[in-house]
């Protein structure tokens, strides 16, 4: 099995909107969508909408990036075959199906660096 990223994108201006009671039942169907892919999960967290946007030139912006209409709001680390069954396991969300969000799917590197 490989270690993909499913790195969720959505809509700044629609989150920052949402209604408390509303971002609720979107966690919980997101816990049990979750839930449901068994030993394919492997980890996740949502995001907070604040942060900073760091170039070689230091800060450039602090969050929320306002000024971005998508955003990343969280991600989930899953077991896969391949990045075939990665996506598919992607395109399962039911979120995603509405419309509510995407997700972009990437292959983790897995490497052999030292510890120390």
């Amino acid at each position: 099995m490989e270690k993909f990223m499913l790195l969720v994108r959505e809509d700044l201006k629609k989150l920052k909107e949402i209604t408390d009671l509303d971002r609720d039942d979107g966690v919980k169907e997101m816990m049990e969508w979750v839930d449901g892919l068994g030993e394919n999960f492997a980890g996740g967290e949502p995001l907070l909408p604040k942060g900073s946007y760091v170039t070689k030139d230091g800060i450039v912006s602090d969050g929320p990036f306002i000024e971005a209409k998508e955003g990343i709001s969280g991600y989930i680390m899953i077991n896969a075959e391949n990045l075939a069954q990665a996506a598919a396991i992607a395109q399962s969300c039911p979120i995603l199906q509405r419309g509510e969000l995407e997700m972009e799917v990437r292959p983790i590197l897995i490497s052999d660096f030292p510890n120390e």
